[in-house]
């Protein structure tokens, strides 16, 4: 898969970044837990915020096949039972970010705060445990993950299928302890959530570590990073109907790239098609030269 991945999907290795201002700021906690209103609230604290969706409107999918490399080598293993992924790694994906929230935090949690030692960390939270449940099933599984339209779109666009590949058969699968992501998360997802935010205080000493959920807004977070409290109400953004919306927007803005490179498929398949059914009914001599063949194949098309 991985060969075959790179040969019809693969872009070019994007260059490496040297980074010009510290990692500030590590955003724990798993998603549907206020992920997008803690990143313009970081945003309006004057923090340059990586959120997991600048991933995704990358101008080509370069850093989308890196973090599924990154995933896929973290949790496919390695010959020594370990996982390495270094900050210069890290700040490929996330330039000069102080800040950093949602996906690559969830999928490398450890290996972040390995990166950054020196990062506050914010294990951010959703106090009603059901209510998260409901949420990220609605928008990832029912949303996403059964939709027949973007398993579809993503044979057809390098961009889409690094981006199917990242979160639906790797990331989310190791994140939930699955094959898939559907059964990861309706089967595992509250124990996952309970270990993870374990893990997380395990790890991070406790004057390095704030607990935060949307509902307790900027008083406790300004604190924490030493910011002063905006004079603006706390953002309260992306609920599950403005998440499906901005999945809509990027699969549309897709789907030309998409219709147009499954036309070149199908007309070349049915060209070749017919090549051999001419060379199989004695029409193409097996001596044709090629310039010959490919003249033919050119009207065929």
């Amino acid at each position: 898969m991985n060969a075959f991945q790179r040969l019809f999907y693969g872009f070019p290795e994007p260059a490496p970044h040297k980074r010009s201002k510290p990692v500030e700021v590590l955003c724990l906690g798993l998603p549907r837990t206020g992920t997008e209103s803690l990143s313009v609230a970081l945003r309006t604290l004057g923090l340059q915020t990586y959120h997991g969706w600048d991933l995704v409107f990358e101008p080509d999918g370069s850093k989308l096949q890196l973090c599924t490399e990154l995933v896929r080598r973290k949790y496919s293993g390695a010959r020594d039972g370990d996982v390495h992924i270094s900050n210069a790694e890290f700040d490929i994906l996330i330039g000069d970010s102080q800040a950093v929230v949602d996906s690559l935090c969830i999928l490398f949690a450890p290996q972040l705060v390995a990166a950054y030692p020196d990062a506050k960390v914010v294990l951010n939270l959703r106090p009603d445990m059901d209510a998260w449940y409901r949420s990220i099933n609605k928008t990832i599984v029912d949303g996403v993950d059964k939709s027949w339209y973007t398993w579809f779109l993503q044979w057809f666009s390098g961009e889409f299928h690094w981006l199917y590949s990242l979160y639906l058969r790797e990331g989310y699968p190791g994140i939930f302890h699955s094959r898939t992501t559907a059964d990861g998360i309706q089967k595992n997802a509250k124990w996952v959530y309970r270990d993870h935010c374990n893990m997380v205080r395990g790890m991070v000493p406790k004057d390095n570590l704030l607990e935060w959920s949307v509902e307790d807004g900027w008083e406790p977070l300004c604190k924490f990073l030493d910011k002063p409290v905006p004079d603006t109400p706390f953002p309260r953004t992306n609920n599950p109907g403005a998440y499906s919306d901005r999945i809509d927007e990027y699969t549309k803005n897709r789907f030309n790239q998409c219709l147009r490179n499954m036309t070149l498929t199908a007309v070349t398949l049915g060209g070749i098609t017919a090549v051999v059914v001419m060379w199989r009914q004695g029409r193409i001599s097996g001596v044709m030269r090629l310039s010959d063949l490919l003249g033919r194949f050119t009207k065929l098309i």
